[in-house]
């Protein structure tokens, strides 16, 4: 059986870990690589073959969208499918890459479950699937678990979910911040030392926070408990706006802590520590901006 080969590629280390993870824990058979950006991806795809590319977008030294036009100009590669995995999912930037010869997208925050029906369809259309799912083991649907929780725990825990929860707070609508509407219960939220507010994009949905603190590694956010509690080592986005213009900084990374907001165990709050994982020196420089403009303004202070 000939092999299938993916090239996994992002500047975050724990994103490329969770695509390969995933791909790997489904198809046993599969061969993965990985690239930190698009230069370095770029010199893997000219010396090696591969049969998928699952690429980021904002990376250092070459974005995903350099490196997937580069790819449509080279014979070998036109064909190769090719997905965004990235956090840009605005209407602007899907028409630039469906232009520049984009197979699919998968946006960020993912579950296992999303990925692997891109990665099916793309390779259903190269004729590589069959292969692939032939070795597959029966338990195959244990990789639509929350991946990164399982690495945590082996595999050996679920998720504990309340018996019973408060209302959600009105959805937020998707898309970028300064298109999102602040909830109808945005002023019942806590306030006091906030530094901000921003929104959090879960694979369970977009809402609405408030920024306790931010530094050049994380942030201290407050959400409304909902439905669904958010997981320990979840993927997510945090969408930051920032000066007049409203530039919104995509800031990728996971949720690193989850506690109570106030001390009771119905708490309508819950306080998470989002952890950024983004090597991109671009997005660490506009952090930097926010904090000092913050420092400025008393409207954002570096945390701890």
């Amino acid at each position: 059986m000939s092999k299938v080969s993916v090239l996994v590629v992002d500047d975050a280390p724990f994103i490329r870990d969770l695509v390969k993870k995933c791909l790997r824990n489904y198809f046993p058979g599969i061969v993965t690589e990985d690239a930190v950006n698009g230069r370095k991806a770029q010199a893997m795809l000219m010396k090696d073959s591969f049969d998928l590319v699952l690429c980021d977008w904002e990376m250092p030294e070459m974005s995903g969208l350099e490196l997937l036009t580069w790819c449509r100009e080279q014979e070998a590669l036109k064909g190769m499918p090719f997905i965004m995995v990235t956090s840009r999912g605005d209407k602007e930037n899907v028409v630039q890459a469906i232009q520049a010869g984009v197979s699919d997208f998968v946006g960020k925050p993912f579950t296992n479950e999303q990925l692997l029906t891109k990665v099916k369809k793309a390779l259903t259309k190269v004729g590589k699937l069959d292969a692939l799912m032939a070795s597959a083991p029966t338990r195959a649907t244990s990789a639509f678990a929350n991946d990164s929780l399982n690495a945590l725990t082996g595999g050996k825990a679920e998720a504990v979910r309340p018996a019973a929860a408060p209302a959600p707070a009105p959805a937020a609508r998707a898309g970028l911040l300064n298109n999102a509407p602040r909830p109808a219960a945005a002023s019942a939220a806590p306030t006091t030392g906030s530094r901000g507010q921003g929104q959090l994009r879960l694979s369970s949905g977009n809402q609405q926070c408030v920024i306790k603190a931010l530094s050049l590694k994380e942030a201290l956010l407050v959400v409304r408990r909902g439905e669904v509690l958010p997981q320990v080592l979840e993927n997510a986005v945090l969408d930051l706006e920032q000066g007049d213009s409203a530039e919104v900084a995509r800031l990728n990374g996971y949720l690193h802590a989850i506690v109570a907001h106030e001390p009771k165990p119905d708490s309508d709050w819950l306080q998470l520590t989002f952890r950024f994982v983004d090597q991109d020196a671009q997005k660490l420089d506009y952090i930097s901006r926010l904090i000092a403009r913050g420092t400025a303004q008393k409207h954002f202070i570096p945390g701890a």
